[in-house]
């Protein structure tokens, strides 16, 4: 049996897979919303639960507020679905409008206010947890903790969490909140290795780190030493490695290596690329972004695979495209 989640301390009913809304609702226009969408989720949302998935992460923008729509549609339709899943959403990014340009804002007040937004999209009264998408350079440690206050204080979210933040900025906000942040999601995997280069090689200038990998530096230790969920958002790489999508000649050798690696344990290439994100001691949670019912079964195999320490160095030197230093 794998170790718990960190996750699991919070929401013991957390899977170890988790499943991202940002396909659903019908595309990333202002179209509104059909039954046929609605039917499209269901599909989506069955074959998660098929696989043991329970956590679905959305986020106020995906498909402009239709992601959260549909899923509410879906509760309708099975209202005893709300129970069967821990909810999770995340607001403060902002489009361009009349008072600015695209934009992130964590302002108390813009948070609650997003937040009262997705339920209602949502047609729930709460969110399992609520993170907050992106850093903002404006943002105030003393004002999101009040606004944390009010939203749990009204049972209105249970739980906090952030996303695409690094260490010093997790533990300058983390000071001033009355309970831990539970969750960080971060873009990881074997087409995002920034987050993993910070810890092997420290020197930008060693052999194959990408550039901006220093700024994740102490990140995954963080999250592992007070026990914060590493969730890894486009943990398949839109199908670099195990679709027909890659046109990288330098993505060949490690989507060879994936092809390989899942003819041996006989699954699917996405049952390996999840599974080496799962081998991590962090113990991540990837986030399954597919809006295919079929791979989002096919991801179900990472849970039956256990690759060997050089199974995974071998994926991980294949992905850089160069050895470790």
């Amino acid at each position: 049996m794998s170790p718990a989640l960190p996750l699991q301390q919070h929401l013991p009913m957390t899977s170890r897979l988790a499943y991202g809304c940002m396909g659903l609702g019908g595309g990333w226009d202002r179209r509104p919303w059909t039954e046929a969408d609605v039917d499209h989720a269901q599909a989506c949302v069955e074959a998660a639960l098929d696989i043991g998935v329970t956590l679905f992460d959305h986020a106020d923008i995906y498909t402009f507020g239709k992601a959260e729509s549909v899923f509410g549609a879906l509760f309708k339709r099975q209202p005893s679905l709300r129970e069967r899943v821990v909810l999770q959403s995340k607001c403060g990014i902002r489009f361009a409008d009349a008072d600015g340009p695209k934009r992130y804002d964590l302002s108390g007040g813009y948070i609650v206010e997003a937040v009262e937004a997705s339920l209602k999209r949502l047609g729930t009264e709460r969110l399992d947890i609520l993170l907050l998408h992106r850093p903002d350079p404006l943002m105030q440690p003393d004002e999101i903790a009040e606004a944390f206050r009010l939203l749990r204080d009204a049972g209105k979210v249970a739980h906090f969490g952030v996303s695409n933040m690094n260490a010093g900025q997790m533990a300058w906000l983390g000071h001033a909140l009355a309970q831990p942040l539970v969750v960080n999601q971060l873009e990881l995997g074997l087409g995002h290795l920034e987050p993993l280069d910070a810890a092997t090689c420290f020197n930008d200038r060693q052999a194959g780190a990408r550039p901006g990998a220093l700024a994740w530096a102490g990140t995954m230790e963080h999250c592992q030493q007070h026990g914060i969920q590493l969730q890894a958002w486009s943990a398949l790489a839109r199908g670099r490695f195990s679709g027909e999508t890659a046109q990288d000649p330098a993505d060949e050798a490690a989507r060879t290596l994936v092809r390989e690696l899942a003819q041996r344990h006989g699954v699917s290439t996405e049952g390996i690329l999840l599974a080496w994100l799962m081998k991590h001691p962090a113990r991540i949670q990837p986030v399954i972004g597919s809006a295919n019912p079929e791979r989002i079964r096919a991801c179900g195999d990472a849970l039956r695979v256990q690759l060997s320490r050089g199974e995974w160095y071998a994926l991980y030197e294949a992905a850089r495209g160069a050895p470790l230093p």
